[in-house]
């Protein structure tokens, strides 16, 4: 339900499966001359005036329709996507999605300005990719077509290393440049400049050594009556020492394979930029995932209903506890790194909850669940993972001459966060920061790396309340960077080492830009002044050119999708490389209302929910209106700021209903992303509750402040916001003239565990929050109309949780429900058929139950 990439099934579910929003199409814009059919809203709004303009055969003035809206979003003009420089800093590529098509295209463009050029598919055979650089800057090293190139950068001479369809990624260089590296499927690759030869750097076998083989009791009877047995047990021996010594003598040879044992299989490995050192991380071999829920694909290509399994519940099987193993390549030795050394990773921080419920389940007759939930001697972590320069890998950062490397592992019980250094000497993992919240560790601001002085760490922390970026020498106390009471994402580190480059909004909680401060420490000096550069589905929203001088820049606003700027390091320069939006887009530009950014007061403390305000066109303030409030979905997603929303199908929607005179809010509620560590844990162990508060605040302000009626306001939302819509409805009823939820969960015991365990803890342990957070168990208290929308095929969110509800309302014999499911959809609606079929149950929901209500 969040709108985060997705990464491997068991570390990123929470973002795969963390309540995505989903990605909303538009249709393209009638033209002028046929007016008639602009204004042809029937139900949707059209008004006596625009049908006498259209008898007089007079141009009404053009209206959003609701078709336009939910169609392909292909007339607004793609977003750019995946921008990144050239080996030479001179020009910039990016991509676009192909109109009509999933294809996407590469672009490039001078980064002095110019025209965008659409690359030839004979010219994508010479495209640079995204580069790594040695540390001379004197070769560059990039994936295309996922094969691996190396470029000379003073003369341009370019190799190509790889021939092969396995897929790549990590790329770095060693350095002394002189090697160059990288993951190919589960293995790593290691090219040597001088010689040219690509060889594996390890094989890792998750078998026992078969040289580690002791005969047993029958064996060595075996072996004492026969001489010929015994003779040929002692040649094998000596083949076996023999090849042992010429692989110790000649590095030419292909290694040894490291034997990992039969009880453990590799979840991910690391390898240390001069090959010496590899990390790899393991889980136990015989952990199961549990039980799959399945999804049934009733529309198909061979007619028949077929079955797809989705994700585990949450809380039928906990996450599997990893182990980290240390191989010294050139010795061919292998060290188990013990975690025993990680504060608190002894001491259970649930205690208190986990006594009561084991006491209570004893006293129940439940021996064997009280047992079941016993706290572990030790506690079981996770290695991170975090965004990479190829997505999402394991939170594994070497320095640049492999003389240290740091780990970011997280407890399963989801309140310790520990980065931690190797001391390679004694084969020990040292602590070097650890991170507690009582609630759970937030799943974003955990990016950590070195300095170029190679040992100082950087990392991210939520430790003072708010994303702060801090530095830290291996030998000694870490320190603060930034400040509170606002957020310090994304940091990146100049290639001379001087500067971080971070996202902040600083300036205000709903404004981002980048900003750069001293490595050493200073100001915090604000470099683009774009006040848009967020948004959910990009990977990275700025890229430093090679040689640190300028960078390139994502930023949108409310109605304009992600662009590509340039801007020079200092701030100054800044120029505008694209503007993807089509003429029939742009014509509307008249019709959108601006948002504007309020601090609606809270009556349950002293702070304010910041929302976005949208208020009709001729606003009439002698007569009530009625409201709207959008609910966000995943939560933690903060969709009160100036950037392209990543509902712009929804903004969209609002805007058609200020057309139609109804006022709208959209709020970041209490666990919403942007506001800091108290902000986001406010809703633990009670999901639904400060958010209900937030929102009836919401509607209160409007009512006090903008002539709205009391009786006329609905609420929609998907996702979360569809759980949110069910918990308005049904904690509070009578307060929403009718709601729309979509994808909803309406049972937390049948989500996740990555996301609902970190919120709620699991259901067998707290099973009080499951349930005053649980739509379902609300039911009984339904009384205001309630349109249930759900893709069959979501496999996030299950449509059973809505079929599930829906016989419980049937149960308890209620009114005015009705759910609609489409048998074609996941989480993020993907058909303009679908996004418009649902929309206008929608909106004719609102208009009989809140625009018309008597």
């Amino acid at each position: 339900m969040g709108g985060l990439p997705a990464v491997a099934e068991r570390r990123a579910a929470w973002i795969v499966s963390g309540f995505c929003p989903g990605v909303i199409a538009m249709h393209r814009v009638v033209a002028a001359g046929l007016a008639g059919l602009l204004v042809s809203v029937g139900a949707f709004g059209a008004t006596p005036q625009d049908a006498a303009a259209a008898a007089a055969g007079r141009t009404a003035a053009p209206k959003l329709t609701l078709e336009q809206i939910m169609a392909d979003p292909a007339w607004i003009g793609p977003p750019v996507e995946h921008p990144y420089w050239s080996i030479d800093g001179r020009s910039i590529y990016f991509k676009l999605k192909r109109p009509g098509s999933p294809l996407q295209d590469l672009y490039r463009v001078d980064a002095s300005g110019g025209a965008p050029v659409r690359l030839s598919d004979a010219e994508l055979a010479s495209a640079d990719g995204p580069a790594v650089f040695d540390r001379a800057h004197d070769r560059a090293a990039f994936l295309r077509h996922g094969d691996v190139f190396v470029r000379e950068v003073a003369t341009g001479a370019t190799r190509q290393v790889t021939r092969s369809g396995t897929a790549k990624s990590g790329l770095q260089f060693s350095e002394d440049g002189r090697l160059l590296s990288w993951r190919q499927g589960d293995e790593w690759q290691v090219w040597n400049a001088r010689t040219g030869l690509v060889s594996q750097a390890a094989t890792l076998e998750t078998s026992d050594n078969p040289a580690d083989a002791r005969p047993d009791q029958m064996e060595r009877l075996q072996l004492s009556l026969f001489s010929t047995l015994r003779a040929d047990k002692a040649a094998k021996q000596t083949l076996q020492q023999r090849e042992k010594q010429l692989d110790a003598e000649n590095p030419a040879r292909a290694p040894a394979p490291f034997y990992l044992g039969d009880k453990v299989k590799v979840v991910a490995t690391s390898l240390s930029p001069d090959a010496h050192w590899m990390l790899v991380v393991t889980e136990p071999e015989s952990y199961q995932r549990g039980k799959h829920p399945v999804v049934v694909h009733y529309v198909n290509d061979s007619g028949y209903p077929e079955t797809e399994k989705a994700r585990t519940y949450v809380g039928r099987q906990s996450p599997a506890p990893d182990s980290l193993l240390l191989l010294d390549l050139g010795a061919h030795k292998q060290y188990k790194l013990s975690l025993d050394g990680l504060p608190g990773i002894h001491h259970d921080p649930l205690h208190e909850l986990r006594a009561k419920r084991i006491a209570a389940l004893k006293k129940q007759g439940h021996a064997d669940e009280a047992a079941a939930l016993a706290a572990p001697k030790t506690r079981s972590v996770s290695i991170n993972f975090i965004p990479s320069g190829d997505g999402f890998g394991p939170a594994i950062v070497w320095d640049r001459n492999a003389s240290n490397v740091a780990i970011e592992l997280v407890a399963n019980d989801h309140k310790d966060r520990w980065i931690a250094t190797i001391d390679f000497h004694n084969h020990e993992l040292v602590t070097q920061d650890r991170l507690t919240d009582p609630a759970w560790i937030n799943w974003s601001f955990n990016g950590f790396g070195w300095l170029p002085d190679n040992r100082t760490l950087w990392f991210e922390s939520e430790a003072s309340g708010w994303a702060q970026l801090y530095v830290k020498p291996l030998d000694g106390k870490a320190r603060a960077l930034t400040a509170t009471h606002y957020e310090v994402s994304s940091p990146v580190v100049s290639p001379d080492g001087k500067w971080f480059y971070v996202l902040s909004n600083k300036q205000a909680p709903y404004a981002y830009d980048v900003y750069r401060l001293p490595t050493a420490g200073g100001e915090l000096d604000r470099i683009t002044h774009f006040e848009g550069v967020s948004c959910a589905e990009c990977n990275r929203l700025f890229e430093l050119s090679p040689d640190g001088s300028k960078l390139a820049v994502l930023h949108s606003s409310a109605y304009v999708p992600p662009q590509l700027a340039v801007v020079n390091a200092d701030g100054t320069g800044a120029r505008e490389l694209t503007d993807t939006r089509t003429p029939e887009y742009k014509a509307l530009s008249s019709l959108w209302v601006q948002p504007e950014f309020v601090k609606v007061p809270s009556s349950h403390g002293h702070f304010g929910i910041w929302a976005k305000y949208y208020q009709p066109a001729g606003y009439d303030t002698l007569h009530d209106h009625p409201a709207v409030i959008f609910v966000h979905g995943a939560g933690y997603l903060q969709d009160v700021d100036k950037g392209w929303s990543y509902y712009f199908r929804e903004q969209m929607f609002n805007n058609l209903l200020t057309q139609e005179g109804y006022v709208v809010l959209d709020m970041d509620y209490r666990g919403s992303a942007g506001y800091g560590r108290d902000w986001r844990d406010a809703i633990y162990r009670h999901m639904g509750h400060p958010e209900l508060e937030d929102l009836l605040d919401g509607k209160a302000w409007m009512v006090k402040n903008h002539h709205v009626d009391p009786n006329r306001v609905g609420i929609y939302g998907g996702s979360y916001g569809g759980f949110m819509t069910e918990m308005a409805l049904l904690r509070a009823p009578g307060e929403f003239a009718a709601g729309a939820a979509l994808r909803p969960p309406s049972d937390w015991t049948s989500y996740n565990d990555s996301y609902t365990s970190d919120i709620l803890n699991t259901p067998q342990l707290d099973p009080e929050a499951y349930r005053i957070s649980s739509p379902i168990e609300y039911a009984k208290n339904l009384q205001d109309p309630l349109l249930i929308s759900h893709g069959l095929i979501d496999n996030n969110v299950m449509p059973g949780d809505s079929i599930r509800l829906y016989q419980r309302f049937i149960e308890l014999h209620k009114k005015n429900f009705w759910i609609t499911l489409y048998p074609m959809e996941r989480h993020a609606f993907e058909h303009a058929d679908a996004w418009y079929d649902e929309y206008r149950r929608i909106h004719d929901l609102f208009t009989r139950y809140v625009k018309n209500r008597h």
